[in-house]
């Protein structure tokens, strides 16, 4: 994998991101073959020409579609409430549906390009009803402040996966909603040692004591720390403060807990024509896999940065950047200027590349092994009746997933 990866990388960075589309189906074609169940190799069938196809068609519409929706939205914003700010946002909000129109589009794809045992997997056409359905969701979500994640977690899947098939089998998510607070019991905790804490720290015995008690003092302390309004020496146990590292820690490891182990357990409640699915993922595991695969990625990245700093610094002077200002800079010396520019942009881009590859190596390979290994499939003689599909022709593949950066899979 890592070999494999610096590859086509370097060939990535060599055509100016047009091989990233050979790129990420090579190392699809290595996943999916990797993964076997019942000896059985997956397959990844993807082409890499109608993934360029697809993204060029895409930028085309989509340049077509935020041009036109811009100018109208700005011209509205400028002749009605003489402002921009309306504007913009309303453009933002108007590009938002695309992310989730782009997300289904993507899995669609990616499952229309798989086989296991010579049979295709499919998913249903339905983007844009999953794109409003999420919206709604995110809607609902956010004005219940993120107690109700869980239910949007759960239907958004459900919308998916029940217009999933494998071939003449079609793929059912049983359960409720609400099974899923088990996954958010981590991330509860730390929420709530985030609240007490905050209150302790400001409130009933602040940290910095401005005033005396009362919820309007509560945001008088709040709006001095945000100010810089307090005094050093009149801080009352300062060293509380350092209590919010590990509430941080819980949180992000209850934010990896949900996501995964929610996995888990939707995968448990899914079904198709007898044959279940069954997980035993370890979210510690998966937290695990996180935390030192993130770890030795930046890690690396921060070193090559300030390689690369060091190498600039080097090559054009501590007093490059004020030279330059003036015109008096003499850019590694008898080197052309071309050739020097060149020489910092490739180091710049291969600093980039190798953290790419690590976060590869360290990261999406342990944990797409651990979710392999962990993932089952029980009473599988309903796999006997299961037939061939017809193939799924694409007119974009991932196009619109590539052109808003959001990725599919790998």
């Amino acid at each position: 994998m890592f070999w494999l990866a610096i590859k086509t990388g370097f060939w990535t960075i060599l055509t100016l991101g047009f091989y990233r589309f050979w790129m990420k189906t090579r190392l699809r074609r290595w996943y999916w073959s990797a993964i076997r169940p019942g000896g059985h190799a997956m397959e990844y069938t993807g082409d890499p020409w109608e993934k360029l196809l697809g993204f060029f068609i895409a930028v085309v519409i989509l340049t077509f579609y935020i041009g036109l929706v811009n100018l109208v939205l700005m011209f509205v914003s400028f002749s009605v409430f003489q402002s921009a700010s309306l504007g913009y946002m309303a453009s933002f909000l108007g590009v938002i549906p695309l992310w989730f129109f782009a997300q289904y589009r993507a899995r669609r794809y990616v499952l229309a390009r798989t086989r296991w045992r010579g049979v295709r997997f499919g998913l249903e056409p339905g983007a844009w009803g999953y794109a409003w359905r999420a919206m709604i969701h995110w809607l609902v979500t956010i004005c219940s402040l993120g107690i109700l994640w869980p239910r949007m977690t759960f239907w958004l899947e459900k919308y998916k996966t029940d217009r999933t098939v494998f071939g003449s089998a079609r793929l059912v998510q049983e359960g409720r909603w609400w099974m899923l607070y088990r996954a958010a019991r981590p991330f509860i905790a730390g929420v709530g040692l985030l609240v007490l804490w905050a209150a302790w720290v400001l409130w009933f015995r602040p940290v910095i004591p401005l005033a005396g008690d009362g919820l309007s003092d509560l945001f008088t302390n709040i709006g001095a720390v945000v100010d810089f309004r307090f005094i050093p020496g009149d801080w009352d146990r300062p060293a509380r403060l350092f209590l919010v590292l590990p509430i941080a820690v819980l949180l992000i490891y209850g934010a990896v807990h949900y996501r995964f182990v929610s996995k888990r357990i939707l995968a448990n409640h899914k079904v198709a024509d007898g044959v279940r699915l069954s997980s035993e993922l370890n979210g510690l595991r998966v937290s695990v896999i996180y935390a030192v695969g993130t770890t030795i990625a930046y890690t690396i990245l921060f070193f090559g940065v300030v390689a690369l700093v060091l190498l600039a610094l080097g090559l054009l002077g501590p007093d490059a950047f004020l030279e330059a200002q003036i015109g008096t800079a003499d850019p590694l010396g008898a080197l052309p200027r071309w050739l020097s520019v060149g020489l910092l942009g490739f180091a710049y881009l291969s600093v980039f590349l190798l953290w790419s590859v690590l976060h590869q190596v360290f990261v999406t390979f342990p944990l797409m092994r651990h979710m392999a290994i962990t993932l089952a499939l029980v009473n599988v003689a309903g796999l006997a009746q299961v037939s061939q599909r017809a193939r799924d022709e694409f007119a974009e593949a991932e196009g619109f997933a590539e052109a808003l950066d959001l990725g599919a899979a790998i």
